[in-house]
C-alpha cells in the first residue's frame, strides 16, 4: 500500500500536481512571421526571406543567384508572453546534403534573451523536406520574452508562422543589433557544417558582440568574381569581412583578390577589411595533393595581402594557422567545421575582429 501511494504521488508531481492532472494546453494561435522584424539582411528587398533580390543583380553567377535564396544568417525577432513557442514553416524541395543536419539545413533554432545574452531555448526539427510544424519550446514560466529565431541555413524558406498560446500575445522586437559588417565568403561562413543555423560563426559573432554581422557566404561559390564584387561594394557596410579564400583556385585569387579590394575601396575609402584566411584543410592532412593545393592557396593570398597593405592601412588578415585545433578533430568532412571547429574559430578571429573594429571607434 505505501509502494502504491509513493508511486501516484510521483505521477502527480510529474503531470503539475493533483489538481492539474488531466488539464489541456490552451490553443495555438500562429502569426505570420512578415508581421515581425527580420534581421541579417544586407537589403531591404523581396522575397522577404531571400537575403538578396537576385532580379536586381542579372550578371552574378547562377550558382550565386540559387544560393542567395537560402536564408543563412537571417532571423526573426519578436517579443511575446507565451510559455510556449511553436513554428509552422514550408521549404523548397532539396534535402540535406551528407555533411548537414536537417536542423541546420531546413530547420531552425530559437534564442531567447536571460541575464544578458542570448540563451539558446530550442529547436524547430524538419518532420519532411517541404512542409513542418514544431513545438520549439514549451512549459516556460509566464512573463515577457525577447526571442531571436534563426532561418534554415541551406535551403529557402517560402514561408513561416510563430504559435504561441492563443491567450498570449506576440510583437515585433527591435533589431538587437548595431552596426552592419558583412562576411562575403563560402559555405563556412554559410554555416557548414554547424549542427543547427544559430552556430554558424556570424551568428554567434552577432549573438557575442552585439554587432550585426550579414551572412553572405555562398557554398562553393564565394569566388571573388568581378560581377560579386561590384554587387557588395556599394553597400552601406561599417566594416566589410572576406572569408572566401576556400573556393577560388589559386589562379583565380591572383587574378581577382585586387580587384575585390579595389572596387570595395571606390565606395569606402577608410573602412577596416578584414580578410580571413580559412583554407584550413584537415583533409591535407594524409591526402597530398589537396595539402598542395592549400599551401598554393595560402603562398597567393599572404602575397597579394602583403602587395594591397602596402597602399592601404585599413586592409587587416587573419591567417588560418591553428585556426580549428591540431588535433584534428574540427571538421565534418575534413573541409567544413564542425561545433567544435567553429568555436576554436572564434576563440581566434572574435577578438581579433574587435581588436580591429575598436580602432575605428566601431
Amino acid at each position: 500500500m505505501i509502494q502504491f501511494w509513493c508511486r501516484l504521488f510521483l505521477v502527480c508531481f510529474a503531470l503539475g500536481l493533483t489538481g492539474k492532472v488531466g488539464a489541456q494546453q490552451p490553443s495555438v494561435i500562429f502569426t505570420d512571421a512578415r508581421r515581425l522584424t527580420l534581421t541579417g539582411k544586407a537589403w531591404n528587398s523581396q522575397p522577404f526571406y531571400h537575403r538578396l533580390d537576385t532580379a536586381a543583380y542579372p550578371a552574378i553567377p547562377a550558382n550565386v543567384k540559387r544560393l542567395a535564396t537560402n536564408s543563412a544568417g537571417l532571423a526573426i525577432s519578436f517579443k511575446t508572453n507565451s510559455t510556449r513557442i511553436l513554428a509552422r514553416w514550408c521549404t523548397s524541395s532539396h534535402a540535406p546534403s551528407g555533411n548537414m543536419t536537417g536542423i541546420a539545413y531546413e530547420g531552425m533554432d530559437l534564442y531567447i534573451q536571460r541575464d544578458n545574452r542570448w540563451q539558446y531555448a530550442g529547436v524547430a526539427s524538419p518532420k519532411s523536406h517541404t512542409c513542418s510544424e514544431a513545438t520549439i519550446v514549451e512549459h516556460m514560466a509566464s512573463g515577457d520574452k525577447t526571442c531571436l529565431l534563426f532561418l534554415p541555413t541551406y535551403d529557402e524558406t517560402l514561408s513561416l508562422e510563430i504559435g504561441i498560446d492563443s491567450s498570449a500575445s506576440i510583437s515585433p522586437a527591435d533589431n538587437p543589433f548595431k552596426k552592419n559588417i558583412l562576411i562575403y565568403g563560402s559555405s563556412i561562413t554559410q554555416g557548414a557544417s554547424a549542427s543547427r543555423p544559430g552556430l554558424a560563426y556570424p551568428a554567434r559573432l552577432s549573438r557575442e558582440t552585439g554587432y550585426n554581422f550579414i551572412n553572405l557566404g555562398f557554398s562553393g561559390s564565394g569566388k571573388m568574381e568581378p560581377e560579386v564584387a561590384d554587387m557588395i561594394a556599394p553597400l552601406a557596410m561599417d566594416a566589410y569581412i572576406l572569408d572566401c579564400l576556400p573556393n577560388p583556385s589559386p589562379a583565380e585569387i591572383l587574378a581577382r583578390m585586387s580587384n575585390l579590394i579595389h572596387t570595395i575601396r571606390r565606395f569606402h575609402p577608410q573602412v577596416p577589411i578584414i580578410v580571413i584566411q580559412t583554407v584550413a584543410r584537415e583533409k591535407g592532412t594524409f591526402d597530398q595533393q589537396v595539402a598542395a593545393v592549400v599551401a598554393l592557396k595560402d603562398l597567393y593570398s599572404n602575397q597579394e595581402i602583403k602587395k594591397l597593405q602596402e597602399q592601404d592601412k585599413h586592409l587587416y588578415l587573419i591567417r588560418a594557422d591553428g585556426l580549428l585545433g591540431h588535433d584534428q578533430e574540427g571538421t565534418t568532412d575534413g573541409i567544413h567545421p564542425n561545433d567544435l571547429g567553429f568555436d576554436r574559430m572564434l576563440q581566434t578571429i572574435r577578438p581579433a575582429i574587435l581588436s580591429i573594429l575598436s580602432r575605428y571607434g566601431i
